[in-house]
């Protein structure tokens, strides 16, 4: 594992339950909010789901993971709201957003 996949994965780690942060935030946390698809191809190799809670990370807008790379953006809903996420039309409600 690279250490920006390291760092990625520890900024992910880092996100509580209830909220979620985009691609583009996790790349300015890096440095450079230009690695959202560095971040989001990351996040699609992520070895450990369970621990690195990628379901948790949305796009610029809000909205959830089309391809989200575990089970799809149903399970993405289904982690998000078993943590009192707010969803409607598959976009997170603002006050859920870091």
């Amino acid at each position: 594992m690279s250490k920006l996949s390291d760092k990625i994965y520890e900024i992910v780690s880092n996100i509580p339950r209830g909220y979620v942060m985009t691609y583009g935030q996790i790349g300015e946390k890096l440095g450079n909010k230009n690695l959202s698809r560095v971040v989001g191809n990351v996040l699609h190799k992520n070895p450990t789901p369970i621990i690195v809670p990628c379901h948790r990370v949305v796009n610029s807008k809000g909205e959830l993971a089309k391809n989200f790379g575990f089970c799809g953006i149903e399970k993405q809903k289904e982690l998000l709201e078993s943590e009192g996420v707010e969803i409607v039309d598959y976009k997170v409600l603002k006050k859920h957003m870091l």
